[in-house]
């Protein structure tokens, strides 16, 4: 159980950091198309259900790029 902690303390680290540029302005282009006022920096005024929208929004975009990338 105390391997339980350190996971959780990981969760917001990239597996590829060299991303981490890209996926923050993937998460800025969702969320202008989405409508929800992302801002650089601290968003804690978000509700839970914009957050979230960004999110699901961004995982629906990259499955639909990955099937796509798969057919090909």
């Amino acid at each position: 159980m105390s391997g339980s902690n350190s996971s959780s303390s990981n969760s917001s680290k990239m597996a590829v950091p060299q991303a981490k540029e890209a996926m923050n302005r993937f998460k800025q282009e969702v969320a202008s198309e989405i409508g929800v006022p992302l801002k650089e920096g601290y968003n804690g005024d978000l509700t839970s259900a914009q957050a979230g929208s960004i999110g699901g929004e961004m995982v629906k975009k990259m499955i639909m790029r990955q099937e796509e990338q798969m057919t090909k």
